[in-house]
């Protein structure tokens, strides 16, 4: 994760991430602190397979938090209910594709859901559409050429 980059979240997104964040400094450490605790009780610990999952799932549950932390560090919550005339994180933006229409949200990489229509500004396609308006044609470089998508609407 780049130290200076922003990270884009819908004021929803800044509190699931907040509520996540509470779960795992709460009850999530303890559960691992607890079983860190009972598989100590085994006593040989070269062998200890239980004691060794514990400790990993530990390390995963600290990387976890820490960039959770410096996520909310850098949070900048998008305005989702304002009026956009350009492409821009937190537009909502309807494009055509050989005829075909397809609604994709623009939102920062912390909440990007690409199957729920939800990408990233940091995406191609999120990249490609940033900062042009409604009735333009962006045109997308992919591995099997250049498509064009007309943007049909942007709110």
């Amino acid at each position: 994760m780049n130290a200076d980059k922003p990270v884009y979240v819908s004021a929803e997104g800044l509190k699931k991430l907040e509520s996540e964040l509470e779960e795992l400094r709460t009850s999530k450490r303890a559960e691992v602190a607890e079983r860190i605790h009972n598989a100590m009780e085994f006593g040989d610990f070269s062998e200890n397979s239980e004691l060794e999952q514990a400790k990993n799932d530990q390390a995963f549950l600290e990387g976890r938090i820490q960039s959770l932390e410096q996520m909310l560090k850098k949070a900048i919550v998008i305005d989702q209910n304002g009026s956009h005339d350009r492409v821009e994180v937190g537009s909502t933006v309807v494009v055509e594709t050989e005829g075909e229409k397809t609604e994709y949200q623009i939102v920062g990489s912390a909440e990007a859901a690409p199957a729920e229509g939800r990408i990233s500004n940091e995406s191609p396609v999120g990249k490609a559409l940033m900062g042009h308006r409604s009735g333009e044609v962006v045109k997308l470089s992919v591995p099997a050429g250049t498509v064009e998508m007309k943007i049909v609407g942007v709110s």
